[in-house]
């Protein structure tokens, strides 16, 4: 039995209330905020019984609004990356606006983490949607999108629709940045992941796929048996892991299957992820810079915490081997996982 409740958390100028809205399960309290449908915590259980909330966040509604590196939010219109800001649809191109260099990050200047979405009650959790106009960021069509989170037991489910009155690119995730030990905890170099990806996407210098779907085997990005992040990281090009694992080829049916696991053996805390995405974007917070306060005035640096961002190929909108493009039109689209 999930227990279900809602209060007003502050108010956003220019956007109105912010509600937080609770779900509590005997194992799991989850806390979800209406601004970004941003998942504010996760406070789960370890081996010796001790609570901790394993995501990270803000004290204040002050830090979520100024926030630019989207802790716990949906982001969207597109996650991850679409190059030099454009892509041709329909014979038309769309110039999208900007903010990463020379591409468009997670829904460009003003996404969907930075919009106060509506909310309802369900049963065991919380449906938040949103109205994005036509040409919102470049875009075009105006979209139809939700969000849906339940707890049931230890398990979180998040189901994404989104229905648009133009054909329009769609890809939505949730970045929530997760470290099992808890609150306070300055890295995750003793965690170990699993992601089961036979081949991944080598990027470029500003991130942006290559084309080049590229085997696992015999690379450092073979994590399909339990690897230590710490001294896996040491072997990876640059920062750090901010990499799309290939969960599915183009033409597989599009089905929800277990991807990644995450362990925190000193915890003992598990976290096991599942999707019908044929992605997932596994991301070591290689741009925190330890200047963010957060919760309790926790100073979150690089490698602090993880994401496993379940979503579409980066910029297939405009990559010929990402046949797997997300296209809203006037039929709703749909992802689950959880």
């Amino acid at each position: 039995m999930t227990e279900v409740s809602q209060r007003q958390w502050g108010e956003v100028a220019g956007l109105g209330m912010v509600d937080l809205w609770v779900l509590r399960s005997a194992q799991v309290r989850v806390e979800v905020l209406t601004l970004g449908a941003i998942i504010r915590s996760v406070v789960c259980g370890g081996k010796d019984g001790c609570m901790e909330d394993v995501v990270l966040g803000f004290d204040s509604l002050e830090g979520y609004v100024s926030d630019k590196r989207y802790l716990g939010a949906v982001v969207g219109r597109v996650a991850n990356r679409i190059a030099r800001g454009r892509f041709v649809l329909e014979g038309k191109q769309h110039q999208l606006h900007i903010n990463n260099g020379p591409n468009a990050l997670h829904g460009g200047l003003k996404g969907f983490n930075q919009a106060v979405w509506l909310a309802a009650a369900v049963d065991g959790g919380v449906r938040l949607s949103l109205t994005s106009p036509d040409g919102d960021e470049g875009y075009p069509g105006e979209v139809q999108v939700s969000v849906t989170y339940t707890l049931q037991g230890e398990t979180l489910t998040a189901e994404y629709q989104a229905r648009s009155t133009k054909t329009t690119p769609i890809n939505l995730t949730n970045h929530t940045y997760f470290n099992l030990a808890g609150q306070g905890a300055a890295d995750i170099y003793d965690h170990q992941v699993t992601i089961s990806a036979q081949s991944y996407l080598p990027v470029d210098d500003t991130s942006i796929p290559t084309g080049e779907v590229r085997a696992v085997e015999a690379t450092p990005f073979d994590l399909r048996k339990p690897v230590l992040i710490g001294p896996r990281l040491k072997e990876i090009p640059g920062p750090g892991f901010d990499h799309n694992f290939c969960l599915s080829s183009p033409g597989d049916t599009w089905t929800e299957r277990h991807i990644a696991r995450v362990c925190h053996l000193a915890s003992g805390r598990v976290l096991e992820v599942s999707t019908s995405q044929p992605g997932v974007q596994f991301y070591t917070a290689n741009f925190l810079d330890g200047l963010i306060a957060g919760k309790g005035g926790a100073r979150y640096g690089r490698h602090s915490s993880f994401c496993l961002e379940t979503q579409n190929w980066p910029d297939a909108v405009n990559q010929v081997s990402s046949t797997n493009t997300s296209l809203a039109s006037p039929s709703p689209l749909s992802d689950r996982g959880h």
